[in-house]
């Protein structure tokens, strides 16, 4: 649905975007990670042919967005971090007029509007004006914006930007529907725990690169090692426990009533340890994975790109 092939974006003296190639296909969510100024916007606004590739190429629902941008931008809903409201106008009002920007038929518009008031809780406020609402409902109106005219492929620049969390548990809600209806949607977020939760691939970039990408559960595999596995046990104290997992695992800590250890393979290893914990008569209490978090990841490969990055320009010094 989405093909990058070497695309890049140079302003003047500034390479935003530097030949990047990546793909997302149909139902798939991908979020783009990256500290500001990374090249995430610059890299949305060229997929929804606002702004012109220098370089490279991309396609989207097989359209070329540099040669066939009108029909990119029919099948294309964006959400701008700053979706920039009209204040004096309504909800209603508001909608409506870029349903009929999107050349939806009158009857159309309503029906479609009233379906996402519903869907996003608005039915009761799209009469005020945009100017009394606030930064969740504006940004709730936005993404209805982007929704108006059904696209196949979103892209959301924060969108749970400024919301409360009941708001932007609905709105995750919606972009897991959406999901499941074929849509393919790249997410820009600096929502570590958000990314994790929507996105069945994370991309990080940094310095207009991609410089990692992965399923949550490969970045972390690959950048931070296999599992960590943590037995805890009834009571403190126990002799013998750490060389008994020792045996079977790499331990990485040991507590006063529980040890860490690390194992490629947990499946077998965790049967076996805790097959020989009972035998010896040890009270396991539970055996569980230490949950291992995305910004830890992310973390590691900004730091790593940085010190590279600081290691070249010293080099060449």
């Amino acid at each position: 649905m989405i093909e990058m092939v070497g695309l890049t974006k140079q302003f003047e003296t500034v390479l935003a975007v530097d030949g990047i190639h990546l793909a997302v296909q149909p139902g798939e969510v991908l979020a783009l990670l990256g500290p500001n100024g990374a090249g995430k916007t610059t890299t949305v606004r060229m997929l929804s042919a606002i702004l012109k590739p220098t370089a490279g190429h991309a396609l989207v629902a097989g359209y070329d967005v540099a040669t066939q941008s009108l029909e990119v931008r029919r099948r294309v809903g964006m959400l701008t971090e700053s979706p920039g409201l009209y204040q004096r106008m309504s909800g209603q009002e508001y909608l409506d007029f870029f349903g009929e920007v999107r050349g939806l038929a009158p009857a159309a518009r309503r029906a479609r509007i009233a379906h996402l008031a519903e869907w996003f809780e608005m039915s009761g406020v799209l009469e005020r004006r945009l100017g009394e609402y606030s930064k969740g409902m504006a940004q709730k109106v936005a993404l209805m914006r982007t929704l108006l005219h059904d696209p196949v492929v979103l892209l959301l620049d924060e969108p749970t930007s400024a919301m409360d969390p009941q708001s932007a548990r609905l709105v995750r809600n919606a972009i897991l529907q959406l999901r499941g209806s074929q849509r393919t949607i790249i997410i820009c977020t600096h929502n570590l725990v958000e990314a994790e939760e929507l996105a069945d691939r994370i991309a990080i970039i940094r310095q207009g690169r991609i410089v990692e990408q992965g399923t949550p559960a490969e970045l972390k595999a690959r950048l931070l090692g296999a599992p960590v596995m943590e037995v805890r046990f009834a009571q403190p104290g126990l002799n013998g426990a750490t060389a008994l997992v020792a045996r079977f695992a790499q331990i990485e800590r040991v507590g006063e009533d529980s040890i860490r250890y690390r194992s490629d393979c947990p499946g077998e290893v965790n049967s076996a340890i805790l097959a020989a914990l009972l035998a010896a008569g040890m009270p396991v209490f539970s055996l569980s994975e230490v949950p291992q978090s995305l910004e830890t990841v992310y973390l590691r490969v900004v730091a790593d790109k940085q010190s590279s990055a600081e290691g070249m320009v010293t080099a060449q010094a």
